[in-house]
């Protein structure tokens, strides 16, 4: 981090990419509702039947390849002209990067990547117009599983996420709640001299010390860039 800009680091959630029609499994219609979270997006589940958790994320990646970045996205990696800019994204899509943010930390993995069973160093991104696995899949000589952090797993990449927050001058979270973890640990680490911003349509009770933004991540985007 060796320039005079100041840095901000921004903290998003499943809000940042709403407007982009990028839904969690949490309000997905049609056939997931049938399925509990734990059966597609947990260790347990994956042991269990993982043919179940490619099909799930499949689908994910092809609702992903219609969605867009949305103009949050966009003023996000615009802002990286006037600052040294770091985005911390509990999203598992690549709208930040498609955006043109550069920075880019995912805490529960990525969506267009795969990494081998046996060696979980090989990292594979999925080309576009081959998004489909199966647990017969085989990558480099090696069978396949999402590159998402599933539930009873650790976060590998909260500790480097802790140490771009201790440098920020500015940290603005989008569109995830301060009171769910990791997002409300990773605030606490903020310098005491650091401006803080959260914006959100429904914000959560925050310190006096948070300078709360209520509106959606783009227009949430264009009020931040105001008052910077």
């Amino acid at each position: 981090m060796g320039n005079d800009k100041k840095k901000i680091v921004f903290l998003t959630g499943a809000g940042m990419s709403a407007e982009s029609g990028i839904k969690t499994f949490r309000d997905t219609n049609g056939l997931w509702e049938n399925y509990p979270v734990m059966d597609v997006a947990s260790a347990d589940g994956f042991a269990r039947n993982p043919a179940l958790v490619h099909q799930f994320y499949n689908m994910r990646r092809a609702d992903l390849l219609k969605a867009q970045p949305n103009d949050g996205h966009r003023l996000v990696a615009e802002l990286e002209k006037d600052y040294d800019v770091y985005v911390i994204t509990q999203n598992v899509d690549n709208l930040h990067e498609r955006a043109g943010s550069s920075n880019v930390l995912h805490l529960h993995g990525e969506l267009m990547k795969v990494r081998a069973l046996d060696d979980e160093s090989k990292v594979y991104e999925l080309k576009p117009e081959a998004i489909e696995t199966t647990p017969e899949t085989i990558i480099d000589g090696h069978h396949v599983r999402p590159h998402i952090v599933f539930f009873q797993e650790a976060v590998p990449m909260i500790e480097p996420a802790i140490d771009i927050v201790k440098q920020a001058d500015i940290v603005v979270v989008i569109g995830t709640s301060l009171v769910v973890y990791p997002a409300a640990g990773l605030l606490s680490f903020a310098p005491p001299s650091a401006r803080l911003f959260y914006i959100d349509p429904n914000p959560a009770v925050v310190p006096n010390r948070v300078n709360v933004i209520k509106k959606g991540a783009s227009e949430g985007m264009k009020e931040l860039i105001k008052q910077l």
